[in-house]
């Protein structure tokens, strides 16, 4: 009988200490969220998002990863080429402990995202992809968010912030502003920096198209190492964002985006008018925060050469330790703070 005893009491005890551990890790995580605080974590702490989402919006069939209480402030993270919604796999659940609704969408080429016709043009303007979030965020109902991205994402980030300010509340831009137009991608530039632009050349190639399908694979990896020279992610992080580059509209995506910035393809004629506003390098408005890594090998514009186009509260940050092209991978912190921080201004 007294053993039944000690057992009863040990397992209240045991309880009623996980109960208060509980309490007390909700507190210091309420505390964090209050103050402003993102925790610390490292880089590669989670793997998976849990179940995906699929929603019509616009031309296409969206997958998406969401996370955080339903009410928090939306917050949308855009990814980049060659890279998926795994980017933020260690980003969303800090900015889902802050309180902030996180949705990770898969562009358009990418993952479970699919065009709703297959008479649909695969178009990788950059103008129809910032269309493809807006009408995300209708589906979703979703009136305003703080948008944050890098590479094609920050790009989209940007279009959106300076054409719809209305649906843009705060933004967070990896490698600054990245407006651009085919009138300013027919300007040759000095033999460094074309030498960047390499895979841009190459994928203008029939060649290039048919080496890309071939070697996507290979062709990304490739990338990641010449972007992120410093950053040593292994093949099963490698491998997750690679699954999504077996979407059957990948390639013509890529291939389209890259050939219409040289103006070698013509883009919709539904978009030309954007595409002339997006032309006159508008000023973005809204309050922003601009990042870089110290150690991003892909092409990137100098901080001091676009700090005018933020008209704004705005500030950049520049995140030392070796950090690549994949910021929100290799800084998951730092780049959670910059959206936490920007929701402030």
């Amino acid at each position: 009988m007294s053993e039944e005893i000690n057992h009863d009491r040990r397992r209240l005890i045991g309880a009623a200490v996980l109960t208060l551990a509980a309490a007390e890790l909700a507190t210091i995580a309420s505390a964090d969220a209050q103050s402003g605080k993102v925790r610390p974590i490292k880089p590669g702490t989670n793997t998976s998002f849990g179940s995906l989402k699929q929603i019509d919006a616009g031309v296409l069939n969206v997958g998406y990863a969401e996370a955080g209480p339903a009410n928090g402030p939306p917050v949308i993270l855009l990814h980049g080429w060659p890279y998926d919604v795994y980017s933020y796999v260690d980003v969303a659940p800090l900015l889902a402990s802050a309180g902030y609704r996180v949705y990770v969408p898969y562009l358009r080429g990418y993952g479970s995202t699919r065009f709703l016709s297959s008479e649909a043009f695969r178009n990788g303007q950059p103008s129809a992809v910032a269309v493809d979030i807006i009408a995300f965020m209708d589906a979703l109902k979703i009136e305003k968010a703080t948008i944050a991205g890098f590479d094609w994402g920050a790009r989209t980030a940007n279009i959106i912030a300076a054409l719809w300010p209305e649906r843009c509340k705060a933004m967070v831009s990896v490698s600054g502003y990245l407006i651009g137009s085919q009138e300013s991608g027919k300007m040759p530039l000095p033999p460094k920096a074309e030498h960047q632009w390499w895979y841009q050349f190459y994928l203008a190639t029939e060649r290039g198209r048919e080496g890309y399908d071939k070697y996507r694979h290979d062709f990304a990896k490739l990338i990641w190492q010449l972007a992120s020279p410093n950053w040593n992610f292994d093949d099963a992080t490698f491998e997750r964002s690679a699954a999504s580059f077996d979407n059957p509209d990948h390639v013509s995506i890529v291939i389209h985006n890259y050939r219409w910035r040289l103006a070698l393809a013509d883009g919709e004629p539904k978009y030309a008018d954007l595409d002339k506003r997006l032309a006159a390098g508008p000023v973005v408005t809204v309050p922003t925060i601009t990042m870089e890594g110290d150690a991003n090998g892909a092409p990137h514009p100098e901080p001091a050469s676009y700090a005018k186009k933020f008209s704004g509260k705005y500030s950049h940050r520049t995140i030392t330790g070796g950090i690549g092209h994949n910021l929100p991978q290799e800084a998951p912190q730092a780049f959670a703070q910059a959206v936490v921080d920007v929701d402030g201004y």
